[in-house]
């Protein structure tokens, strides 16, 4: 059966995004990024939302990935030999390596995943996360030492959640990765 985990970077006053709707303050020095790649190597399937499938896609399956560092060509691999959900409404067709799911159709197709797929499932997106905040078994967040001000939030306003801390591990570029359970 599998888990579905909920794993983004976020500031430290948590937001995902900057007000611009940029990532790059989050962006992973090389022993983070390890520390990525090895949770690529174990998950059963990424899932996003449309943007951030957009961004990762258009990044990750670049050739230009793969020639790259090692530390981004072993993320690169990784990545397109894992299967990969896109939630969206607006796409007509994805690439070989994903499969196409409309947003109607997200909370029975979780449901379905975490049956059938052994091992992580990685929601990618604060909206996907936030449609299926219920479903969600663990939250991954990576504190990451910046304060935006604004942006698009980790959670949504309003969440509800009880949650015990399982495992924190700090990197000497100030970035903390809490694991959390959700409490039930």
């Amino acid at each position: 059966m599998g888990t579905l985990c909920f794993a983004m970077s976020m500031s430290l006053d948590g937001y995902v995004t900057d007000p611009d709707g940029g990532i790059d303050f989050s962006e992973p020095d090389e022993v983070l990024h390890r520390y990525y790649n090895d949770r690529a190597r174990r998950t059963g399937a990424f899932l996003f939302g449309r943007g951030l499938y957009d961004v990762m896609e258009e990044f990750w399956t670049d050739p230009a990935r793969a020639d790259g560092g090692e530390v981004e060509a072993e993320f690169a691999r990784h990545y397109v030999a894992t299967p990969r959900v896109v939630f969206s409404d607006s796409l007509t067709s994805v690439p070989p390596g994903c499969r196409l799911v409309r947003r109607a159709d997200t909370l029975a197709e979780v449901a379905r995943l975490k049956e059938e797929v052994d091992g992580p499932l990685d929601v990618g997106g604060a909206g996907l996360a936030a449609s299926v905040l219920d479903l969600i078994d663990e939250f991954h967040p990576t504190v990451v030492p910046a304060v935006l001000g604004g942006g698009t939030p980790y959670l949504p306003a309003g969440a509800d959640l009880r949650l015990r801390l399982v495992e924190q591990r700090a990197f000497d570029n100030g970035s903390v990765v809490l694991r959390y359970l959700r409490a039930r």
